[in-house]
């Protein structure tokens, strides 16, 4: 009679153990479909991949209580407490995990940037590496990975360099003894030098002893930013050392005691010079242009899977007729 009744006890049980069962093997069929990029489920990203997990989860918690040996009072007790931490984990979505996951769909949802893109965020400048359901993970300049949550980037003002180019600028302060007029086509010059179009000079301020002018103009290939700014800053000393313009404040000079002296560099051949082949953006950022090199190969093939079905569905209605 004892055994009759533990095995009656394991039948009731019986429910439960296949909804865990279920639950186990449809997690396990997620991570397999993830890890087969030549299917259609196989492209989830991470992203996606994190939601799905969390419902498969949410809806096996309900079938198993439902299917737990239990009173229907005790069965609606334990649905009503789920409901209650479901609802109390949105009411504190502001201060918890859930929020991040809630900053993360308004970030898509905007699609205000991408892998690859360069943001930056206060003083932290990078390319988009990951973008998961809690963080988003940057790529700064000395290769380091920066990690921020997703509530973090919608709470606090975020810059997007545009794929299709951006202004890149630099300042330099100069003597009043040296015409705005000559400046400007000089400092024109040197923005054609450094590979940049459309260059323009403004004057930004008007010291007691110096005048601070603004030289921008456009980069098309926002993958070499941090080369790109570089160049101009260099082009700058170059034109203006070689018109023996000093880069140096009046106040400095009316301070020194010397006589016709300028500080400017002299003429210095290097015996080997600087290797310029390739980008140190490359190096930096190679995390970066694998996350963007991956989206446009997953971009790709979705266009051609498109193709492929449209030709399929060609194929059978030429079969048919």
């Amino acid at each position: 009679m004892e055994l009759g009744q533990f095995w009656g006890r394991i039948q009731d049980f019986i429910p439960a153990l296949l909804v865990i069962l279920l639950l186990v093997a449809a997690l396990q069929l997620l991570n397999w479909l993830q890890s087969k990029r030549n299917t259609r489920l196989g492209r989830l990203r991470s992203f996606s991949r994190q939601i799905i997990t969390m419902l498969i989860i949410a809806v096996g918690i309900v079938l198993l209580v439902l299917t737990l040996p239990l009173s229907d009072a005790t069965k609606g007790n334990l649905l009503s407490l789920f409901g209650l931490v479901v609802t109390a984990m949105i009411a504190l979505s502001l201060t918890t995990f859930v929020g991040n996951m809630m900053s993360g769909f308004m970030l898509r949802n905007m699609g205000s940037f991408r892998s690859g893109d360069f943001i930056q965020i206060d003083d932290v400048l990078g390319r988009v590496t990951e973008r998961g359901l809690f963080h988003t993970e940057i790529q700064v300049e000395n290769r380091d990975l920066v990690t921020f949550p997703n509530m973090y980037l919608v709470s606090h003002p975020m810059t997007t360099v545009r794929s299709s180019g951006t202004i890149i600028f630099a300042h330099v302060s100069l003597g009043y003894d040296v015409s705005h007029h000559y400046i400007e086509e000089l400092l024109c010059g040197a923005v054609q030098n450094a590979g940049l179009s459309d260059g323009f000079v403004h004057v930004t301020e008007l010291g007691d002893y110096s005048v601070t002018y603004k030289v921008a103009g456009f980069l098309g290939d926002v993958k070499s930013l941090i080369t790109a700014r570089s160049n101009l800053r260099k082009q700058i000393l170059e034109t203006l050392h070689d018109k023996e313009i000093e880069i140096v404040s009046p106040s400095f000079m009316n301070q020194r005691r010397v006589e016709e002296t300028r500080f400017v560099p002299k003429q210095y051949n290097l015996k080997s010079p600087v290797s310029k082949s390739g980008s140190p953006e490359t190096v930096v950022f190679d995390k970066a242009e694998q996350a963007e090199r991956l989206q446009q190969i997953e971009i790709q093939r979705d266009k051609l899977l498109k193709e492929a079905d449209k030709l399929r569905e060609e194929s059978a209605s030429l079969d048919k007729a």
